[in-house]
C-alpha cells in the first residue's frame, strides 16, 4: 500500500510541527507503532480538536494540505473539517512512522451515488492489519477498528463497516449520526477528486455546508453538535436541546463549549438567522 504522505507532495508534518501536535494532544511519542499508540493517539486527537465547518458556512478559505491545518488548529484555536482532521491526523502519523494511506470516499453516496465519490476523506494505517482511522466524521468512532466488514460498538453507539453490492465499503455510522454512512475502498485513493469536490463543499449552493453551520465535540460519553442556533447534547442513551439566543450566546458557546476562537461570531450569527 503506497504511502500519500510526503514532502514531496505537501503532505508531511515536520519534525517541529509533529512535536507541536503532540504537545497540542497531550501525548508523548510513542515508543512503538502499535495499536495501543494509535489508539490512544485517535482519541486524543478527537478530544482535542473540535470538527466544524465554519469556512464552507462562512465563505472563508480553506486547502485540503496538512499543513494549513496544522497553522489554523494546532497554532491557531480553530477545528476542521474531515479533510482537516483526517489529513492532520494521517500527516502526524506519517510523520511518527505509521504506514498511512488517504483514502478518497464518498459520505452519503449510497442517496447520492458516485457524485459523492470525494467528499470525505479516511485514513487506512497498516499495523498487524489494516485499520481504518477516522477522526473526521463528526461523530462516529472514537478509535481505529480493523478495516473489515463486522459490526462495531464503542462508548454505547452501535456502528459497521459492510461490503456494497457494488465492491465497495460502507461504514454505516451510529442511529444519531449526523451523516449516515460512507463508502471507501481500502485501495482507492484520489486526490484529484477530492480537491474538485472541497471546490463544491465550499461554494455551491446545494453544499450542505454553506447552508448550515455545523459544529461537533466529542465528550467523554458522547458528544455535542451545534446545528444552527440549535445546540444538541448526545450520549448512548439520551439527546437533550438548547436554542442559542443572540450573537454574545454563540461567542460563548463557541469559545466555552467547543474551544474555539471566532472573531467574528456577530457575523456568524447574522448568516444563521438568514439560514432559519
Amino acid at each position: 500500500m503506497a504511502n500519500a504522505f510526503s514532502s514531496d507532495n505537501g503532505m508531511a508534518l515536520t519534525p517541529g510541527q509533529l512535536d507541536a501536535w503532540l504537545a497540542k494532544i497531550g501525548v508523548d511519542r510513542p515508543v512503538s507503532l502499535d495499536l495501543e499508540s494509535l489508539s490512544k493517539l485517535h482519541r486524543a486527537h478527537l478530544m482535542t480538536f473540535t470538527w466544524e465547518a465554519l469556512d464552507a458556512f462562512m465563505g472563508w478559505p480553506s486547502s485540503i494540505a496538512p499543513a494549513s491545518a496544522f497553522a489554523k488548529m494546532v497554532e491557531g484555536r480553530r477545528g476542521g473539517w474531515c479533510y482537516e482532521m483526517n489529513g492532520l491526523f494521517g500527516a502526524a502519523l506519517a510523520a511518527l512512522g505509521f504506514r498511512v494511506t488517504r483514502l478518497c470516499s464518498g459520505v452519503n453516496r449510497e442517496i447520492m451515488g458516485d457524485i459523492a465519490i470525494g467528499n470525505h476523506l479516511t485514513l487506512r494505517v497498516d499495523l498487524d492489519r489494516p485499520y481504518l482511522a477516522e477522526v473526521g466524521l463528526a461523530d462516529a468512532i472514537v478509535e481505529p477498528v480493523p478495516l473489515a466488514p463486522g459490526p462495531i460498538s464503542q462508548r454505547g453507539f452501535d456502528f459497521s463497516i459492510l461490503p456494497t453490492d457494488d465492491g465497495w465499503l460502507r461504514f454505516n455510522n451510529h442511529a444519531n449520526g449526523l451523516a449516515h454512512s460512507f463508502d471507501f475502498r481500502p485501495d482507492h485513493s484520489d486526490e484529484a477528486a477530492i480537491a474538485a469536490t472541497l471546490g463544491w463543499l465550499m461554494q455551491d449552493p446545494g453544499s450542505p455546508f454553506t447552508n448550515a453551520l455545523a459544529i461537533l465535540r466529542h465528550t467523554a460519553d458522547g458528544y455535542v453538535a451545534l446545528k444552527n442556533d440549535c445546540l444538541c447534547s448526545v450520549t448512548a442513551d439520551s439527546v437533550s436541546e438548547q436554542r442559542i439566543t443572540s450573537a454574545d450566546h454563540l461567542a460563548d458557546t463557541f469559545d466555552t463549549i467547543f474551544q474555539l476562537d471566532i472573531p467574528e461570531a456577530g457575523r456568524v450569527w447574522e448568516k444563521i438567522q438568514m439560514c432559519n
